[in-house]
């Protein structure tokens, strides 16, 4: 069999799998994956640095199939070049329980690297793993030892392009010159609706171009030399990302469905199965046919990624002989784990500090960390000297070598995802920040953040309505309880700097998840833990702050800067003989987590007059009042005007804290 012929059969039998595992499950996409199996063939075949027998390890090429809706595509891939995805994986595509689902998963399956299916985001992802590559060789790299040097590889769609997310990042990518981030197109000119030309006519390659990528083509997607040629081009560019426009039939091969919007989303139907097979050639039976020398020929990945990766395991013994300090600090970093002592210059606050903002306190926590953590990344979205995630003691990415202060720009959404993608890659703790109104603008990296199980610290200041003067487009109201409902999300509110600090840390202890850190603009008081108890109760989510002599007459809850406002009316209550328990919620998810014992211990049964008070919509928080307490919010936007007087009007004082706790214990309802 010639070279060319095999390379056919190959590229055949990713098309077939593809086809056969849609039209078993009935449900799928199998027009992205016929199309664009000669592109990924070449690219997996000929170029990818991979081994897919340590899946993890830490200088392989990243692959991503930021289309991730053609996911048999990549599944196809993993099974053949000899990941541990059965062939009974395959046949059981989009089942209960398999390692197939409908989108990768990268937390469930062998190879997958990043969660996709929500287009752009894979895209985006893959930039924070081009930063991540940077970041990681630039400080562990020598003139004479090159342990990180891989690229980030992707397949990207029509419908990725058109995503505004991938414009933010392409842009991004551009303007700090990411040289190892090479994208394949898939230009099939088709989406769900029909044709694209009368979505999304505009010039791909003059776009790119603008942004600072190095375009090449368009090629012929189907013609494995041109697609080999481009990429080899696309590696000898060392500054501008390239991206490789491949022309390509969607659905190619099927009579009938290719090139039409039948074949995007939709199993091609038996006939259809059985008049493609003939056209191209393919036995009818059995399913899921794989030929023997296709198969020995994708293998040869597994010999050849462990010759990869044993020669970087010989220059990294060779590093690790000149430098074993570094060698075990990479080491460390790669794995994830935290560096002993890493949180000891964590400052501690006190009251004769006077009052600071909690966004202020977490710069302050977040420099104080970075001393002794050199694993975190990460910045804001253009405003740097309102949320205070400035890091003094290093440089601008991209721009200072070293530097790991990102500068996103006023691009929120691909902020998010770059970090998730930093998160993905290894080796770095990403965070960002911005105001919490526009985490709105983040939703969708934070939610597949949580998906994946990634340590990401999502940091939000300007947390409430007492902002002020910006008014109600810049107010959050609704933010906290929209974080709050994404599973797996922990949502930090501290009530002063201490809590801030302590929630940081637990931010990072975290190694399953994301987090976010909601702060405060306006000054709160330090407490005074001489006379409250200490803040070490944030890792438990919620914790009695003031407890009284007795059964309590009535328990208040607060977070954030309204815990101030229930201290005060507490002590206005017990001068009136009324006690009342004073408890801060700072995580709600963490308090969730605790042994029923716990709850109970903090939000006493036997004592169901309960007010909770948050300058935010009330939703949630009568799981925590129950059918007797009450809840301080505010379902309605904000209004302009200084802060005080917007919390003064709506609601959050003494005076109404006081008024309602009263109330409430009258038999009266907030």
């Amino acid at each position: 069999m010639s070279a060319a012929d095999l390379d056919q059969l190959c590229i055949n039998t990713i098309r077939f799998l593809a086809v056969d595992a849609v039209q078993k499950a009935n449900s799928g996409h199998p027009g992205m994956p016929m199309g664009a199996a000669a592109m990924a063939y070449t690219l997996w075949t000929r170029h990818l640095k991979h081994n897919p027998r340590n899946p993890k390890w830490v200088d392989r090429d990243r692959f991503i199939l930021s289309a991730g809706h053609g996911s048999m595509l990549l599944y196809a891939l993993l099974h053949l070049t000899g990941y541990d995805l059965p062939l009974e994986q395959i046949k059981q595509f989009r089942q209960w329980g398999s390692l197939t689902p409908g989108h990768p998963e990268s937390h469930l399956t062998p190879g997958v690297e990043v969660t996709t299916g929500p287009l752009g985001q894979g895209f985006a992802n893959g930039v924070g793993m081009a930063v991540a590559e940077r970041a990681l060789a630039e400080r562990f790299n020598t003139p004479d030892h090159t342990v990180v040097d891989h690229h980030i590889y992707a397949i990207v769609s029509d419908g990725d392009l058109e995503e505004g997310v991938a414009s933010e990042a392409a842009s991004y990518a551009g303007t700090q010159r990411l040289g190892k981030l090479i994208y394949l197109y898939d230009d099939n000119g088709i989406s769900i609706e029909g044709d694209t030309d009368v979505t999304f006519r505009e010039n791909v390659g003059m776009r790119f171009r603008a942004y600072g990528w190095h375009v090449i083509g368009p090629i012929d997607g189907n013609d494995v030399e041109a697609v080999d040629a481009a990429i080899r081009e696309g590696k000898a560019e060392t500054e501008r990302p390239p991206l490789i426009i491949c022309r390509t039939t969607i659905g190619y091969g099927s009579p009938n469905k290719a090139n039409t919007a039948g074949v995007h989303g939709s199993p091609l139907g038996p006939e259809e199965v059985r008049l493609t097979k003939q056209a191209m050639g393919w036995p009818l039976e059995p399913d899921f046919y794989i030929p023997e020398e296709a198969l020995a020929h994708f293998r040869k990945a597994v010999d050849r990624g462990a010759a990869q990766e044993a020669a970087w395991q010989k220059r990294f013994d060779a590093y690790r002989a000149a430098f074993p300090e570094k060698a075990a600090e990479f080491e460390r970093m790669m794995s994830g784990e935290l560096p002993e002592g890493w949180d000891a210059a964590i400052p501690a606050f006190t009251p004769e500090d006077g009052p600071v903002a909690t966004r202020v306190a977490g710069g302050r926590v977040l420099n104080g960390i970075f001393e002794n953590l050199p694993d975190l990344i990460g910045g804001s979205a253009d405003l740097a000297p309102s949320t205070k995630t400035w890091l003094d003691k290093s440089g601008r990415f991209g721009w200072e070598k070293g530097g790991h202060n990102l500068q996103f720009g006023v691009r929120e959404h691909a902020m998010g995802s770059i970090a998730v993608g930093i998160a993905h890659h290894g080796g770095l703790i990403p965070f960002t920040s911005t105001f919490l109104v526009f985490s709105d603008y983040m939703r969708p990296p934070i939610r597949l953040a949580s998906l994946s199980r990634q340590r990401v610290v999502f940091v939000f200041t300007h947390d409430s309505i007492a902002i002020g003067e910006d008014g109600p487009t810049h107010q959050p109201v609704e933010h906290l309880a929209a974080l709050r409902a994404v599973p797996g999300l922990w949502v930090f509110r501290p009530a002063d700097a201490t809590e801030t600090a302590e929630a940081w840390r637990q931010a990072l202890l975290r190694r399953d998840g994301p987090s976010v850190l909601a702060l405060t603009r306006q000054k709160l008081p330090v407490l005074d833990r001489s006379k409250l108890a200490p803040a070490e109760g944030v890792a438990r989510g919620a914790y009695v702050l003031r407890d009284t002599d007795g059964t309590p007459d009535l328990i208040l809850i607060g977070t954030g800067s309204e815990v101030h406002l229930v201290l005060e009316a507490a002590d206005v209550l017990a001068g009136e003989g009324i006690q009342a328990r004073v408890v801060s919620m700072p995580c709600w998810e963490l308090f969730d987590e605790q042994p029923q014992s716990y709850r109970d211990s903090v939000l006493l049964p036997e004592v169901p007059a309960r007010l909770a008070v948050e300058a935010g919509v009330r939703m949630g928080w009568h799981r925590y009042v129950g059918d007797r307490g009450a809840v301080i919010g505010l379902d309605r936007f904000g209004a302009s005007a200084p802060g005080k007087v917007v919390m003064e009007k709506f609601g959050f004082n003494v005076e109404n804290v006081v008024a309602q706790a009263k109330g409430l214990l009258a038999g009266e309802r907030v």
